[in-house]
């Protein structure tokens, strides 16, 4: 009987199951808690002076257009927080100048994509979102520089690295659980904009994002003990996990009240302190619409 092997383009990633030897298994969990300190920024880069160049606003901005991409280009959800994680370990020891904070964003961007995507971001496709600000060569540089500072240690330990194993030691039901996962994961990416979130150890920013998730779904009949249970899975101080929790909450209300769009400058307009609104933008949805547009006519 002959075989024969089909190959077909599905517009949606499959995805694997959970396993759960990996889910039981304390030692994975342990495991994360002792390493993850590894790859957190080994310093406070804005407040010691180290970049003398940049400063938070900056970073904010940056990291509000590198989140904006990755929602434009479908990213998985790990992409946004691992490539804010290069940025900060990498800003923690390389100084940067002004012109070239864009470039790190869509370089670490560039990287995250690779190693999380089932289709990684092009470098095509970015140096068109940075409005051509960047070129080709200087990507390819940055990576590279990256890639060294880093010591090609990539696989870092994100907050998404918790959720799972949070969730699947909590007491609560499947449709509980799919919704605090949903719910969770916007708080770390929200995080992940932030600077003085900066440095907060990723099991914190997990089990603080998925408190803060319950007390928004769940404020009428409250999961029972849920920040004790939290505690006793992460073995992190209870006090520490609500001031995380509360000032999770407090940025969010913050990012719900209306304030003109933050956008980026490229090339011809250094970011300037204290300049609420750069000249030139970059527009994340046009940029959109230009590559689909470009990508038709190829078809055509």
């Amino acid at each position: 009987m002959s075989q024969q092997l089909f190959c077909c383009e599905v517009e949606t990633v499959t995805r694997a199951y959970p396993d759960p030897v990996l889910l039981n298994d304390e030692r994975v969990l342990n495991n994360l808690l002792a390493a993850e300190d590894k790859y957190t920024p080994c310093s406070d880069y804005f407040g010691n002076h180290f970049q003398q160049e940049l400063r938070p606003f900056m970073r904010k901005m940056v990291a509000q257009w590198m989140f904006e991409v990755c929602e434009e280009q479908q990213c998985e959800e790990e992409v946004f927080p691992l490539a804010m994680n290069y940025l900060d370990r990498i800003l923690a020891i390389v100084r940067l100048r002004r012109n070239q904070f864009q470039l790190l964003g869509a370089t670490c961007m560039f990287l995250a994509s690779k190693l999380k995507d089932t289709a990684p971001l092009t470098a095509e496709k970015l140096i068109i979102y940075t409005d051509n600000s960047i070129t080709l060569d200087q990507l390819l540089q940055f990576e590279q520089l990256v890639l060294c500072k880093l010591k090609w240690d990539l696989s870092a330990i994100t907050p998404h690295d918790f959720i799972e194993q949070i969730l699947h030691r909590l007491a609560i039901s499947r449709l509980q659980a799919t919704q605090l996962r949903k719910h969770a994961q916007t708080f770390i990416a929200l995080c992940a904009t932030d600077y003085t979130f900066a440095m907060q150890p990723p099991s914190i920013i997990a089990a603080s994002s998925v408190g803060a998730a319950a007390n928004g779904l769940f404020s009428t009949k409250p999961i029972p003990h849920l920040m004790d249970q939290l505690q006793r899975i992460t073995k992190i101080e209870l006090d520490y996990l609500i001031a995380c929790q509360q000032r999770m909450e407090s940025l969010l209300n913050k990012s719900l009240t209306p304030h003109p769009t933050l956008q980026i400058p490229t090339k011809h307009n250094p970011m300037e302190e204290g300049n609420d609104k750069p000249l030139t933008p970059t527009d994340v949805e046009g940029v959109s619409k230009m590559i689909a547009a470009e990508q038709a006519h190829a078809q055509s």
